[in-house]
């Protein structure tokens, strides 16, 4: 496992609750989660949902959503979730909860008990968060549901801010070490600063992880100095080809280290989009491990799920069987995450060759000891030959020791020189120490 004195990125297990049900269910899930390697389990809204539904339509903070709680206790918050957190300590796993401060649902009551809490139009109404499609302005979304919190210039800022603050504490002290910021670019820095002091004050090693996907740079540049411990990647989405994943991860890497992940519960599922091809979940999750610090996968992945989760209309009957089962995958690769250095940090990310080619080769290098360089066969369904004359002089590190540390067997020494023919969707791991 990790060295000493060693800081490895998140391993975040995605409990979708709408998928498990009742609270009771979950403990099984945190063994599961460990089982794979994972040491975070990330839990989407559990709190009481307001009339849509959906998770993320809070309407009441201090009670727990009928479909999750324990029969009856829907208001005994605090014990409830002390022994969730009990529970998942002794699986192995540490909680992370979301944070969903830039909303609430219509039919919240602060609505009414605060008004001035809230963005209202030239009528008066409370109005509903909208994003408009960066590729046409003409597509708007408005989220009905939803009523926008005025974070920014709320006339009772202080007061507004207040009641955040107590909620963060509230849930540290029940024992959530992590928070994942919904919407994070929505909400002013200096608040979640305020936030992140606070629980960091109660739970020293606690994390917090920015939700940051579909900003612009300036927006994300605009959290730098608020304190967040992690922010997303959207390399979920890169084809290996074009040059903006590469130039926005050097672009965002000194603000926070990132976390990577193969899909999410935002996005349709990978099993859907390669009509169940395992080579490439492996593909991509691999590649995942080595680009961010962090890695996050939605339940369901390990075993090849095609149905997107939805916040509204997901239940217990959704479960898939599909005859797929990348657990061993998963657990390898998360055990080499948590072994080598260079895969816990961001580093500089750079393509030696193949961005415009059938295979890729990433040299990745930071302050760790092992330089490491990766190689995808971005063909799915054909082998490619690589030869690369020297992966020391690739590396910077002609005379050093090569060895292949690609998940699913112990480092071993190679030749320097490689030449070999990568099977559909293969990726390889080599290092110089």
């Amino acid at each position: 496992m990790a060295g000493p004195g060693m800081k490895t990125g998140p391993r975040i297990y995605n409990l979708f609750p709408r998928l498990v049900g009742t609270m009771d269910r979950w403990p099984a899930w945190f063994r599961h989660a460990a089982a794979m390697g994972f040491d975070w389990v990330y839990v989407n809204p559990f709190h009481y949902a307001g009339f849509s539904g959906s998770l993320y339509a809070v309407k009441e903070y201090y009670r727990l959503n009928p479909l999750f709680a324990p029969a009856g206790r829907e208001y005994d918050v605090e014990p409830v979730l002390r022994d969730l957190v009990a529970q998942a300590r002794s699986a192995g796993v540490r909680l992370m909860m979301d944070l969903v401060i830039n909303h609430t649902s219509k039919d919240c009551p602060l609505v009414a008990e605060h008004p001035s809490w809230y963005v209202r139009g030239a009528d008066g109404r409370v109005r509903s968060p909208q994003a408009i499609d960066p590729a046409d302005a003409r597509r708007v979304t408005v989220w009905g549901d939803l009523a926008e919190i005025d974070n920014r210039t709320s006339p009772d800022r202080a007061g507004l801010w207040a009641y955040w603050e107590k909620l963060v504490e509230f849930h540290a002290r029940v024992g959530f070490e992590g928070f994942r910021c919904d919407a994070a670019y929505q909400v002013p820095a200096d608040l979640w600063a305020r936030l992140i002091r606070r629980a960091k004050s109660i739970r020293p090693e606690s994390i917090f992880v920015a939700e940051t996907l579909g900003c612009r740079l300036e927006e994300i540049e605009s959290l730098r100095h608020a304190g967040f411990d992690f922010i997303y990647s959207s390399s979920r989405w890169w084809n290996f080809s074009d040059t903006w994943c590469l130039e926005q991860h050097e672009a965002f890497r000194t603000i926070a280290p990132s976390v990577s992940f193969p899909e999410s519960h935002d996005t349709e599922r990978l099993a859907s989009e390669t009509s169940g091809k395992t080579e490439v979940a492996r593909q991509r999750y691999l590649f995942a491990c080595t680009f961010s610090s962090g890695i996050l996968i939605p339940m369901g992945f390990e075993y090849g799920f095609r149905k997107r989760p939805d916040v509204v209309r997901t239940t217990p009957g959704d479960w898939e069987e599909t005859g797929v089962d990348l657990r061993d995958t998963i657990a390898a690769a998360n055990r080499r995450k948590a072994e080598l250095a260079i895969l816990n940090e961001e580093g500089r990310i750079e393509a030696v060759f193949g961005l415009d080619g059938p295979v890729l080769a990433l040299r990745k290098t930071g302050e760790a000891p092992e330089r490491l360089l990766v190689v995808i066969n971005k063909d799915w369904w054909n082998p490619q030959p690589v030869r690369i004359e020297s992966i020391g002089h690739v590396l910077g590190r002609p005379s050093a020791r090569i060895e292949d540390a690609t998940p699913g067997a112990p480092p071993s020494p190679v030749p320097d020189r490689l030449e070999r023919v990568f099977a559909p969707a293969e990726v390889r791991f080599y290092i110089a120490r």
